[in-house]
C-alpha cells in the first residue's frame, strides 16, 4: 500500500463546487482506498491505495466525483516522496518565512521556463517564483490574495493544458507529515 494526497482543484471556493469532506471521505472509502482522511475545506484528502499509480488514481477519483457530485473537479495525486522531496528542495527560506508568504503550486505534467518567458520577474520584485519538479515555488510577501505575480502566473495561456493547483506553506508541510502517515 502506497499513501496518497490527492490535491482537488477548485472546491468549496465562494460556495461554488460544493463538496463535503465527510461525503469526499465516503467516496473515496467506496473506492476501496484505505486510511482516508481529509484536512481542512479546501481539497486535500490523503489515503493509501495498493492498486494504481498517481495519475490512474486522480483520473479514477476525478470520475467518481463528477458522477456523484455532477460537476468537474481536477485530482492530482501525488505520493509522500513526491511531496516530501518538493518540501525539502523549496528554494525559498521556508522556516524564517510566514505561511501566507510561501505557496507551491503543483502542475500535472513538467514545466519548463519557456511557458513563464513573457513574465518579466523585476516588474514584480519583491515577489519571486522558482521552478521545481511539477511544481512552482512563489515567494509573495504581501501574501497570496495580494500577489501581482500569483495573478501573471495563473492565467490560462501561462498554465495551458495543464492542471494547476495552489497550497500555502502549512499545507505543504501538513501534506507531508499525513503522508508519512506521522498525522
Amino acid at each position: 500500500m502506497t499513501t496518497y494526497a490527492a490535491l482537488l482543484r477548485g472546491i468549496n471556493v465562494g460556495g461554488k463546487k460544493k463538496l463535503p469532506m465527510a461525503e469526499l471521505r465516503g467516496l473515496m472509502t467506496g473506492l476501496g482506498y484505505g486510511s482516508v482522511q481529509t484536512y481542512l475545506q479546501s481539497g486535500q484528502a490523503v489515503f493509501a491505495s495498493g492498486h494504481g499509480d498517481a495519475e490512474s488514481l486522480a483520473a479514477e477519483l476525478a470520475e467518481a466525483i463528477e458522477e456523484r457530485f455532477g460537476f468537474p473537479v481536477d485530482v492530482l495525486v501525488r505520493d509522500h516522496a513526491y511531496l516530501r522531496a518538493i518540501a525539502e528542495a523549496c528554494p525559498f527560506p521556508a522556516a524564517e518565512l510566514e505561511a501566507r508568504q510561501l505557496h507551491v503550486t503543483y502542475f500535472s505534467a513538467p514545466v519548463t521556463p519557456e511557458r513563464f518567458a513573457d513574465i518579466d520577474p523585476a516588474a514584480h520584485l519583491p515577489e519571486e517564483f522558482r521552478l521545481g519538479d511539477r511544481a512552482l515555488y512563489l515567494y509573495a510577501p504581501d501574501g497570496l490574495g495580494r500577489s501581482k505575480l500569483a495573478e501573471a502566473l495563473s492565467r490560462p495561456r501561462v498554465n495551458k493544458r495543464l492542471i494547476a493547483t495552489t497550497r500555502n506553506w502549512n499545507t505543504v508541510v501538513k501534506l507531508v507529515e499525513l503522508t508519512a502517515g506521522e498525522a
